[in-house]
Formats: C-alpha cells, structure tokens, sequence
C-alpha cells in the first residue's frame, strides 16, 4: 500500500491519483517510519508540503538503504533545477501537483521499475560479481542490417541461452531499435542525462523497456537534437552500469566511427563486423579492419559476419575473403523473410526459429558469443586510443 506524505488539507486529492489504498502520514518521519516496519512498501510519494531540503535528505537516504522502493514527487512548481537536485537524490520522478495524470502514470512506472528490479534481485544476489560482456554490432556502410543482427543476437542470447540480456540503441540520431520490434520509446537514453557522473543500478533500471522475459531495451532518443546533448562520456557511464545488471549487451551503432561507438568499443569483449556482398561495403569493412588494427584492438576478439551471404551479385564467398583478407566468422543468407519480419515488427528468430537465417544467427551466437559471461575481458584502457593519443 503505497505512502503519502501530504498535509490532510492536501492528501485527498493526492490519493485520488495515487489510486487504490493509500496510508497518508503528515511528515517525512512518519513515513520513514512506515517504510521500516513495512519491508515491502515499494511505493512513496512526497506531496508539495514537504519543505524541499527535507525531502531531498528523505530520498538520497531512501536511495542507498532501500534501493527498490520508488520515490515521485508532486510539487507546486518544476523547474530545471528541481528536477536535477532530485533525480541526484534518488528521485524517480517530479510531476506538477495539479496534473493527476501525470502522478498516476509516474506512479506506475515507479510500481513497474521496482517490480522489475525485485524480480531481478535473487539471480543478482545470487551472481553479485555479474560480470557481463559487451558486444558491438558495427559496420561502416549503412543498410548492411545492424539494427536486425543487434536485436535478433539479443533475443537468441536471451531465449537459447537463457541469459539476461540488453540490447543498447547507439545510433542517437536515427536509431531503429524501438520501431524494428513495436516498443513505446517512453524512455530513452536521453532521460539519462541528469543522472550523468553518479549513474547507479536503479537509475540505469528506469531507462530501460522490457521487450520479454529475459530481454531488455535502451532505446535511442526520438527527439531531434537530442542526439548532440548526450556525451560519449555518459555512453561509458552507462555500459560500465549494465554490465553489471546483465550477462550480455549488444550494443547497436551507427555507420561511423564516433566517439560514442569508440568508447562501446574500448568497453567491448567482442566486436561483430557485418558486411554485405557488395563492393562499397567490402571495401568499408577494409578501411574499417585496418583502422581497429591502427587503433590496437585484439584480433582475437572480432567476428566478421557476410549478411545476405548468398546474393547473388557476382562475387563468390572466396571472393570476399580476399578482398577483406579476413575470416568470415557467419554467412547469413538473404531471404524476403527478413524485411517481412521487420515490418510486422517481430524478429525473425522470434517469428521462424528454424528459418535459414534464424539458424544462421543462432549458430554464431552459439559459436561466436557463447562464452561465460564475464570470460572476455573488456579492451584494456591503459593500451586503448585514448593512452596512445596522450602520448
């Protein structure tokens, strides 16, 4: 039964919104006071009567002894600094007093956030030193179907392997994750700007949307321009947190080497390079090949996928090899299937296990990525770009 602290002038309407059975207690006391003799409370709300400093103090100590009880806020007045002074302290959410939609829809998603977590919390305490690894899907063309490897390697990891697992949205601007597979993109990595430089295990929770049992999504922002604000620094912040949150995170990329997809990289235990039969894409995973060969990346922990293995354009397997003077690690067959799955919105591994290219996915996820989690070690820093360019 979730918690109030309001006046009684104030508290009726409040719990209007709240819904359901609400215990309203006039001061932050009483409600710490509440929460101590009920372990299971997942649920506080602060109304605008509390002073502010009080409640900032109430949800930074909520936030490290209770970690999975939601703290929303309903105050007179939200402004920027509001808003960053409690998403530091812990808070989930800050809504206007006045708006009952907001607070109720802020409710349940604090209700869904600590389900979620308290659901995760026995294989956690179970894996305390969770150690996940990190795999970057990159390819220097576009259309060569990253988005498509990316969220389909998140659903083989997760049902076939039975691990749990994260796919990351990492093309900020023109990411395709959520359309690719009909989420919602309520939330985003963009909403993790607040939290940048003291992320923590609920934060990064509330940034994600579940797709299915075991599979979870953080999305790219929907919002033009919000693509610039986020720093590669927040990147690393937030892959540092998940994988400890998760025994695998794919990690989606744009067509290019930026800062954002270089940091995914310095933190990665495998690199999955995706190429088509193409001689524009080829001649991409060349140039892409010899730059992580300049930037010192191990060799040992790539993995060179030919998609669309078997068009035929002209240029034979063997052909490919020697252009790109490199292994293929996977051969993924070309189907119509494919775009069909993608616009009805359910990935092909889901929707036709046992179709070539599902099985084609699934070998090298097995092959390829199947590794203990936490066996491959991450790029070490120490020897990564960013030592070599301070020198």
């Amino acid at each position: 039964m979730p918690i109030l602290c309001e006046a009684p002038v104030g508290a009726r309407e409040l719990m209007h919104s709240i819904g359901g059975e609400v215990r309203a207690v006039g001061n932050l006391r009483a409600a710490a006071q509440l929460l101590d003799s009920d372990p299971a409370e997942v649920l506080v709300v602060i109304g605008p009567d509390a002073a502010t400093h009080e409640a900032l103090a109430f949800s930074a100590a909520l936030r490290l002894d209770r970690p999975a009880v939601g703290v929303v806020w309903a105050r007179d007045h939200v402004d920027v600094e509001l808003l960053t002074l409690a998403l530091q302290s812990g808070v989930r959410e800050v809504v206007p007093a006045g708006d009952h939609a907001a607070l109720a829809a802020a409710c349940q998603r604090s209700r869904d956030v600590s389900r979620r977590m308290l659901t995760a919390a026995p294989a956690e305490d179970n894996e305390s030193a969770r150690d996940g690894r990190i795999i970057t899907v990159f390819a220097a063309k576009g259309g060569c179907g990253k988005t498509t490897l990316s969220v389909n390697l998140g659903v083989v990891l997760a049902r076939d392997l039975g691990r749990k697992v994260c796919v990351v949205d990492l093309d900020l601007a023109f990411g395709d994750v959520a359309i690719s597979v009909l989420l919602d993109p309520a939330r985003t990595i963009v909403d993790a700007l607040p939290m940048a430089g003291h992320l923590d295990v609920t934060g990064a929770a509330s940034l994600l949307t579940t797709y299915r049992q075991g599979l979870a999504m953080l999305l790219a922002p929907v919002t033009p321009g919000d693509a610039e604000k986020i720093p590669a620094s927040l990147v690393g912040e937030l892959l540092g947190v998940l994988r400890t949150m998760f025994d695998y995170v794919v990690v989606d990329t744009p067509a290019q080497f930026s800062e954002h997809v270089l940091t995914a990289m310095d933190a990665s235990a495998h690199h999955v390079l995706l190429t088509t039969p193409d001689v524009p894409a080829l001649k991409n995973l060349r140039v892409t090949l010899d730059m992580l060969d300049l930037l010192s990346y191990p060799r040992g922990i790539r993995s060179v996928v030919l998609n669309r293995a078997d068009s035929k354009v002209g240029l034979s397997v063997e052909h490919v090899q020697r252009v790109v003077r490199c292994p293929i690690s996977a051969h993924v067959p070309s189907s119509r299937a494919v775009p069909v799955s993608i616009n009805k919105g359910t990935p092909i591994t889901l929707d036709n296990p046992a179709h070539p290219v599902s099985q084609a996915i699934i070998r090298f996820a097995q092959q390829r990525l199947a590794d203990a989690p936490g066996s491959g070690a991450r790029f070490p820093v120490s020897l990564s770009r960013r030592g070599r360019r301070s020198g």
